[in-house]
Formats: structure tokens, C-alpha cells, sequence
């Protein structure tokens, strides 16, 4: 629906104008004639308001939709490499897996209802054996979800007010808006940027691994590989973050869903891989970029029972029941298809098909690199991480990059601007398509940039 209309109504006796304009950042705008005091409304959430943007992707997917319906005949030319969704079919040995499953289902001898909310004990010590061995890691350490976009969102939850809260920049853009969402933050400045967050510049300079900072921070968001830069976190660095929070009291909130590209046997894919991390740290890992899982929906979290944190009285209290009770009280658990599918991948064919998928992304990932440095840019990522993350040539910025992209090649990318400040300066190519898009795309970039 567009434009705008009034309704009115009756409403306690006075007569209140609602007036909505649908293209106005989702927001809604009420004048009243009369401000009615004896039924006040139910009463919203003021967080959302600091919320001075939409969520990057999906106002990535408005632009694109008024060029094209601008442009119809560019329509069926434009090759996506903005979000970071996969295109390859899902493995064989999941599907094989999920539709036993189903005929499972089919029988009141093997029909499955609700499961266990925290997963089913065959994919958690799966888990455990083929991602955690010998790293101390328990199957009953392992929550499985729907998604671990919901679990670095949710694990909100479980922490009181007060935190001082540190976020690399640039970065993932759930973790700022989340924490916004909870009243976590003040409001943004003029570039983005929220009060009361801590923010790790990542640069050039810094190998997009941030300092360890001087100040105090209760709760630190890494994530490597990193999206959207592409970088590693080296041993050392990671060992620094850790000894850092366990002399701070701080926990480190370690996504790595892309743990899976990493090459370079030297680059950790675990914070359990440090010495020290069980006591500070939680993980979080998808099956999204592993397995192709972003429709199926299947994830995980590592909550060590080592973790604590401190209640408001100033006694310790473990996390992992916290985490525990309201994983049981908010979900109902993955479906038990999805966590069959889910661990035939941990199965010798799972394993060869994807290994396989990885090679054809990380494939694409240096095509990608390739062509960028061909076209005397400067680039990063796209050696343990299937993104590509470019500085924009001089005088571009990145939502014009974006413009110039989607305009004379047709191609999608992803505004470096829309994952904070720091990111200004910068694009970001997905790795996820096929080959035949991906080199028609570094055709393109040989062409207009």
C-alpha cells in the first residue's frame, strides 16, 4: 500500500486522526485532537525508535526493487553477490537423512512430537566429536537452535542492565541493532554510531582485528572469519582476548559461523581452542554457510558450565542455566528432520559433499579477489572466508559504490557504510553463486570499475 490516508474514529468520545505514511521509515506518526486519558494505550518498546534506519539487507532489497522496476529490462541481468545467502542444492546425505526422517514421522511406532528444547543427544555429541574433540567441550554444552542470527540476538536475555558492551566496527549488524532493541544503547550521532557502545575500529591497518582496549568491557562480540571483512583472528590475538576478559570479569561472545572456510591451518576455528576460553567465552556456530542450511534452519550454541557472570547482589552465578531455562521456556527446539539432516553432514558422505561446497565458494571467492586486484583495488578477505571485502576507488563512497555497481554492472553488492562506521570506504562481494554468475560478475567488474 502507498500514499498516505487518514481514518478517524471514535475513541473514548473524541474523535482521534491517525495518519500513516507507509514510506516514512516504517514509522507511525499520530495527531490527536485530544490526548485521551482514560484508556491510555498499551504502552511500546522506545528502543526501536534509536533504530534510525531499516536493517541493512532489507533496504539493500528496496533499492534494488525501485532499479529495477525503474528499469525492467536490467531486471534479468542483475547477478546478487550482496547477501550472504547460499545457492548450491543442499548435500545428498542430508536429504537422504531428512526424508528417513519424515517416514519416521509417518509411523506412530517412530513418530517423533516434541523433542528435547536444547536438541537431540545424536546431533549434540555429534557435535561434540567431529568440531570439539579434545577441547573439553560436553554434548549437554550444546544448545541447538534455529539459527545463530536468533542466538546472538537472544543470549541478550540472559544479562542484566549495566553492561558495557564492546562491538568491533565494522560489523555484523545484529549485534548492534539487538542491543539497541534491549536498551542497551543511547541514542546514534550522525554517523551511526550508538552512545554507550564501546566500539573496536577494525582497519586496513589493524588486519581488521581491533586493539585490545583500555577501558573495561562485560560483554565483547568477535566474530572469525569475520563477516564482513573476511579476516582471521591469529592464536596470539585470540589469546589476548582471553586473557583480557578473564582479568576484566568479561565474556566474549565468539561467532563462528564461517569457521568452516578456514585454509590456513595456523588460523584457530574455536575461542576453545585458547587456553582459558571455557571460563570466558560462548560460541556460536550455523549450519547455514556449512551445509546450506539458511532455509532449513539449523544452528548451534556453546555455552561452557565453567562460564559465570555476577547477579546484582554480587554473587556468581553460572550462565549455562540461565541460558538453559530460557532456551526451554522461549523455543520449542529445532524440528527433529532438520537435526537429522543436520547430522548426517558429521557422516563420511556429509563430509565429502561438503568439502566440496566449500571448495566450489572459496572457488568463487578468489575469482572475485582476483578480478578486484585486476582492477587495481584494493582487497581483502576471500583466503579463509567466503567474503570479499574492497576498498572503493578514490572519491566513491560505499553506498555509492553500491549505486555505481547495481547501475552500470548490474551487480549487488553490499555497502561497507551499512556495517558502521568504520566500514565506510569499503564494499563487500559474497562468495555464494555459481560460478557462471561469479565469473560473469568479474567480467563486469573488468568492464566498469
Amino acid at each position: 500500500m502507498t500514499g498516505t490516508f487518514i481514518h478517524t474514529r471514535l475513541f473514548a468520545c473524541v474523535t482521534v486522526k491517525i495518519r500513516f505514511n507507509p514510506t516514512a521509515d516504517a514509522s507511525l506518526s499520530t495527531t490527536f485532537s485530544k490526548t485521551p486519558t482514560a484508556h491510555p494505550m498499551a504502552r511500546l518498546n522506545d528502543n526501536f525508535r534509536k533504530l534510525k534506519a531499516g536493517y541493512l539487507f532489507p533496504e539493500i532489497a528496496r533499492r534494488v526493487k525501485a532499479f529495477t522496476d525503474a528499469n525492467p529490462d536490467a531486471a534479468k541481468n542483475i547477478i546478487r553477490c550482496g547477501i550472504g545467502d547460499v545457492t548450491e542444492p543442499l548435500p545428498n546425505a542430508c536429504r537422504e537423512a531428512m526424508h528417513a526422517a519424515i517416514d519416521e514421522l509417518g509411523t506412530r511406532e517412530r513418530f517423533h512430537g516434541y523433542g528435547p528444547e536444547q536438541g537431540y543427544e545424536f546431533l549434540r555429541q555429534a557435535i561434540v566429536d567431529h568440531q570439539f574433540a579434545g577441547l573439553g567441550i560436553a554434548a549437554d554444552e550444546v544448545f541447538i537452535s534455529d539459527g545463530s542470527k536468533c542466538d546472538t540476538g537472544n543470549i541478550l536475555d540472559v544479562f542484566g542492565p549495566g553492561n558495557r558492551i564492546a562491538i568491533t566496527d565494522p560489523v555484523y549488524p545484529v549485534y548492534v541493532d539487538t542491543n539497541v532493541m534491549a536498551g542497551n544503547t543511547g541514542e546514534a550521532n550522525a554517523a551511526g554510531a550508538f552512545e554507550g557502545l564501546l566500539y573496536l575500529p577494525c582497519t586496513a591497518e589493524n588486519r581488521f582485528v581491533p586493539a585490545i582496549p583500555a577501558e573495561k568491557a562485560d560483554l565483547i562480540y568477535l566474530c572469525y572469519p569475520n563477516n564482513p571483512t573476511g579476516a582471521t583472528a591469529t592464536r596470539e590475538q585470540l589469546a589476548d582476548w582471553v586473557t583480557y576478559a578473564r582479568a576484566n570479569g568479561s565474556i566474549i561472545l565468539y561467532d563462528a559461523a564461517y569457521e568452516v572456510f578456514i585454509r590456513d591451518a595456523d588460523v584457530p576455528r574455536s575461542i576453545f581452542e585458547i587456553d582459558g576460553a571455557k571460563e570466558c567465552a560462548i560460541e556460536f556456530r550455523s549450519f547455514s554457510k556449512i551445509a546450506g542450511f539458511t532455509g532449513v534452519r539449523c544452528a548451534y550454541t556453546i555455552i561452557p558450565k565453567a562460564l559465570e557472570g555476577t547477579l546484582a547482589d554480587g554473587s556468581r552465578q553460572a550462565v549455562h542455566p540461565l541460558w538453559s531455562r530460557r532456551h526451554s521456556t522461549k523455543f520449542n527446539g529445532a524440528s527433529y528432520p532438520v537435526q537429522r539432516g543436520a547430522a548426517a553432514i558429521f557422516t563420511e558422505a556429509g563430509k565429502a559433499e561438503v568439502a566440496a561446497l566449500i571448495s566450489h565458494y572459496m572457488g568463487n571467492a578468489g575469482l572475485i579477489r582476483e578480478a578486484c586486484e585486476k582492477a587495481g583495488l584494493s582487497v581483502f578477505g576471500g583466503e579463509n572466508a567466503p567474503y570479499v571485502w574492497v576498498q572503493c576507488p578514490a572519491g566513491i563512497d560505499s553506498w555509492g559504490m553500491f549505486d555505481k555497481m547495481l547501475e552500470q554492472a548490474n551487480v549487488v553488492v553490499t555497502p561497507g557504510a551499512g556495517f558502521g562506521a568504520a566500514g565506510e570506504g569499503y564494499f563487500r562481494v559474497s562468495a555464494f553463486n555459481s560460478r557462471e554468475n561469479v565469473e560473469e560478475v568479474c567480467r563486469r567488474i573488468a568492464a566498469h570499475l
